[in-house]
């Protein structure tokens, strides 16, 4: 099956939605069909004033992509700074201190569980066995 070719005027339409693309929320919801929109788009123009609430929402979305890719630069080159301006071996410290500690911790609770397992694992494992309820068979 062989394509159609469109004609000119309905192809820069075509572009022109795609420009913009709000223009079709108003076929979504009613307001307006595509053929009316696109008359109104042959017979006024592009650059008719109809058009302008949807030219700046496009501005206003473009302009938000190029502050966000701002942001994202300036925040991967202060990130690329800190890195460089990072003393390694007080990082080695940080993290041989942060170890000495997490190791002091887990022997806390090791021996508070230690305790307490001795007694409590033999009457986990036998109400396991019993099961969770205590019911008694006549």
């Amino acid at each position: 099956m062989s394509a159609k070719k469109l004609h000119p005027s309905v192809q820069q339409f075509k572009d022109f939605v795609k420009k913009h693309p709000r223009v079709l929320d108003e076929v979504r919801t009613g307001k307006a069909t595509l053929q009316e929109l696109y008359e109104d788009w042959y017979l006024f123009g592009e650059e008719d004033t109809r058009w302008d609430s949807y030219k700046e929402e496009s501005l206003n979305q473009a302009g938000n992509d190029g502050l966000s890719k701002v942001i994202n630069k300036d925040l991967l080159s202060s990130i690329v700074k800190t890195f460089k301006n990072l003393d390694v071996n007080q990082v080695q410290m940080y993290i041989e201190n942060l170890s000495q500690a997490l190791g002091a911790l887990q022997g806390v609770i090791s021996q508070f569980q230690g305790g307490n397992s001795g007694g409590s694992s033999q009457n986990h494992q036998s109400q396991e066995m019993r099961g969770p309820f205590q019911f008694r068979k006549d």
